[in-house]
């Protein structure tokens, strides 16, 4: 059967809402979508989990500790399952998780901009849960009807644990709210850090080719917009409820259309940051992830070589 004929079947099973599996056929184009994003969002998890790893040592309870460490945890799980479906993805191009892994150490693939961003307070540790996660769970919910089978299966466990992961952030961000005016006045300062990055987070109104490639593939269901939309409409009565403001003077909603109207987050400067890795902190969680990579090479290498030696034997792998 000719590359169109086959093409052609193809979405007519994308349109008719049937999903895809590993192993059927896929147009090349549908396939590089898919590793770019799955490859991306892999990666952002294992970048994302940077921010608040700094504050393990310093939250301010054991209690807090925990379950920062297990957030932390969860995150790089997140992004090693992420990792294993672009390696599937992969395959026909002889690229394994080692390479995927390395492509974020040498500029190759990009991480979300708010994960380039400094947390210099306890409260910015809570806001990237309150609202970060928050952000990541609107985007992740819409994807859970991503035409790929495989992907939209992985994220209903993803997704299901960012939910806990944004009460751990409400919590805080709660508890700062309820407490002394210096908590409150520190909970203000990371809200005031942290909206304009998620303005930006999910990308411009006017969609590059590639994310309406995906549309069109029916990867992703709503556009950056409509995302944007829900995450304003959540999060702008959850902030006013505790008695913080949004730092945005042009934020409004029309009372027609219910659309909100606010201002364009600097698309030049954020751009550059996930383009060139030049955030405030870029570079050190960029060094960071280095030295773990390299640190814990030996373990890969040492479950390599017992898997290999487990397939020769003819043992069942562990």
């Amino acid at each position: 059967m000719e590359e169109t004929e086959r093409t052609r079947i193809f979405m007519e099973r994308i349109n008719a809402g049937e999903k895809i599996e590993a192993n059927d056929w896929m147009p090349a184009e549908y396939r590089n979508l898919l590793i770019k994003q799955i490859h991306m969002h892999g990666i952002s998890e294992i970048m994302g989990a940077y921010p608040e790893k700094e504050w393990v040592p310093k939250a301010p309870s054991i209690r807090r500790k925990l379950a920062l460490n297990a957030k932390v945890q969860d995150e790089i799980g997140h992004g090693q399952m992420l990792l294993r479906l672009a390696e599937d993805l992969s395959r026909p191009y002889g690229r394994g998780r080692e390479e995927l892994m390395d492509d974020v150490l040498d500029g190759r693939v990009k991480f979300h901009n708010v994960f380039h961003m400094e947390a210099p307070t306890w409260a910015d540790a809570g806001v990237i849960g309150f609202l970060v996660d928050g952000g990541a769970i609107i985007t992740q919910a819409m994807l859970l009807d991503s035409s790929y089978a495989p992907y939209a299966r992985m994220l209903k466990r993803i997704v299901a644990e960012e939910s806990f992961h944004m009460q751990h952030g409400e919590a805080v961000v709660l508890a700062l709210a309820e407490g002394s005016q210096a908590q409150r006045d520190m909970l203000q300062g990371a809200i005031n850090r942290w909206w304009e990055p998620m303005m930006f987070f999910f990308g411009p109104v006017q969609m590059g080719k590639g994310a309406q490639r995906m549309m069109e593939y029916k990867i992703r269901t709503k556009t950056n917009e409509e995302l944007r939309q829900k995450f304003i409409n959540r999060y702008v009565p959850r902030i006013t409820s505790l008695g913080m403001t949004i730092p945005d003077s042009e934020l409004r909603q029309d009372p027609d259309t219910k659309e909100w109207h606010y201002s364009q987050p600097d698309w030049e400067r954020y751009n550059a940051m996930v383009r060139l890795n030049s955030g405030p902190m870029s570079q050190a969680r960029i060094a960071m992830r280095r030295q773990a990579h390299e640190e814990q090479r030996w373990v890969r290498e040492a479950m390599n070589k017992a898997s290999e030696r487990q397939v020769s034997e003819h043992q069942p792998a562990i």
